[in-house]
């Protein structure tokens, strides 16, 4: 799975991680004034969201969507997209995170030729949010209220019922989508891919905004304007939020050493990697290592 966040510890409340055989996952997700939004990030799984208690915003494909209890999101493959809180004290929804490939999206069969290979090349326009007053959501909150008994409870043959539910999730919203012509190289969102994408595989390295900017052929002005636009902060508050997350990783496979870390994820002051992880986790990095002997 291509993942550009790790959610925040706190938010990180229940999650099981699927396997290469069962490409499922559960993610109950909060977002409050401590932890206000989940970066913007991509992968190939589909995600399909029930908002379970306040509102919040989802941009999905650098496009914004007003989203209150009681919506469903629902996001295809590969397409970029993040959560920022709305006017709610606390935010709640439930995820299931799936894989088309679980579906059969990897077969030859006219299922996966005619509808799951296009939905992974993004070549139908489907609807991202789902209000009470679409005519398909009295059926896809039925299906999620059934995907989420299957999942906790897991008897014997779930995984078959699960399989069986998504593919009816993805029948009913494929009723209101277009087929679309293949997707633009070098749109915005393709530009902000190959950004997050470099610096995911350079997090460790110094990295200039001179760097990113020549991905996106942009002058570095323009290039901080479009990346602050459209992630809500600058390249660098992201770079340090990235390599914050990948230490906090690090230390729960059981790296003891500050300074190791502290140099393996990218920051070489070990004064500002102490100081930017308590302004992120509330916690030195020690304290934070004690937590987790506990």
């Amino acid at each position: 799975m291509k993942k550009l966040h790790s959610l925040a510890l706190e938010q990180k409340e229940d999650a099981k991680h699927g396997e290469s055989f069962f490409p499922v996952q559960k993610y109950i997700t909060r977002l409050s004034t401590d932890y206000p939004v989940v970066t913007t990030h991509w992968h190939e799984e589909a995600e399909l969201t029930l908002i379970t208690q306040g509102d919040c915003f989802y941009q999905i494909d650098l496009i914004d969507y007003e989203v209150k209890e009681g919506d469903i999101v629902f996001i295809p493959p590969l397409f970029l997209h993040s959560i920022s809180r709305g006017t709610s004290e606390k935010i709640f929804s439930e995820t299931y995170v799936f894989h088309l490939n679980f579906l059969g999206g990897n077969s030859t069969d006219i299922c996966s030729t005619r509808y799951l290979a296009p939905m992974m090349n993004q070549e139908f326009s489907m609807p991202h949010l789902i209000t009470p007053e679409h005519p398909v959501y009295a059926s896809l909150r039925k299906i999620s209220n059934q995907i989420a008994s299957l999942y906790d409870e897991a008897v014997i043959g779930y995984e078959l019922a699960l399989k069986s539910l998504f593919l009816q999730a993805v029948f009913l919203l494929l009723q209101y989508s277009e087929k679309t012509a293949s997707p633009d190289i070098g749109t915005p969102s393709d530009k902000l891919k190959n950004v997050l994408d470099y610096i995911e595989m350079h997090f460790a390295e110094p990295i200039s905004v001179s760097d990113l900017a020549k991905l996106c052929y942009f002058s570095d002005y323009h290039f901080m304007r479009f990346f602050k636009k459209h992630m809500n902060m600058t390249c660098v508050e992201y770079i340090n939020n990235l390599r914050l997350e990948k230490s906090v990783e690090l230390f729960e496979q059981g790296n003891p050493s500050i300074l190791d870390v502290s140099l393996s994820v990218g920051f070489h002051n070990l004064s500002y990697f102490h100081r930017a992880f308590k302004k992120k986790y509330h916690m030195t990095p020690l304290s934070f290592i004690k937590e987790l002997k506990k």
